[in-house]
């Protein structure tokens, strides 16, 4: 596994995360020598969502309010139905995700997060993938959707589902160590 040494990710969340969605990259970003936060709306803990039930809760490091795209090289954006649709209603936490769009870093969200990519005005003309049943609100927002493990735009990462994190953060750490991704027009 490349390294990660001297970089810094945030994985942006809420209540209702699936659960493996945030505790795998959490642990193998680290593994491969990242600084990793996580940050939420709320302070203290956020609990997951484990398949068909409430899993367990994950520490919060930063408040979504203390927390700029500048002082890290990635962001995460876990899944699950609930953490996404929640987030997507929240005005700082797409503007976080623009933040780190419009500063060339790496955006990367798994299965239902890719919703997040469509209100921040992220998904329009990319190739993405994602869960299955949010294939038509991506195309719905000019995305070129593909049934792929990994799609990976100009330093924007997209994963369908728990079954395909190896590869995830596998393309997140070698995206990250790209730098930073050029998205001016063609």
């Amino acid at each position: 596994m490349a390294s990660l040494n001297g970089k810094s990710i945030l994985i942006l969340a809420t209540h209702g995360f699936e659960q493996s969605e945030l505790e795998v990259p959490l642990a193998k970003l680290k593994e491969a020598g990242a600084t990793v936060h996580v940050a939420s709306p709320e302070s203290g803990e956020i609990k997951g969502w484990d398949k068909k039930d409430w899993g367990k809760a994950v520490k919060v490091d930063k408040s979504l309010d203390e927390t700029r795209a500048d002082a890290y090289d990635a962001i995460v954006l876990p899944g699950g139905q609930m953490n996404p649709d929640t987030l997507r209603g929240n005005d700082k936490a797409i503007a976080l995700i623009k933040d780190f769009f419009a500063q060339g870093k790496v955006v990367a969200a798994v299965c239902h997060a890719p919703w997040l990519l469509v209100d921040s005005g992220i998904a329009k003309g990319r190739r993405l993938t994602s869960y299955k049943t949010i294939k038509q609100d991506l195309v719905n927002a000019g995305a070129q959707w593909e049934d792929s493990e990994v799609v990976t735009d100009k330093g924007v990462v997209t994963s369908r589902n728990p079954g395909d994190l190896p590869a995830f953060v596998a393309k997140i750490i070698e995206e990250v160590n790209e730098g930073r991704h050029d998205r001016r027009a063609a």
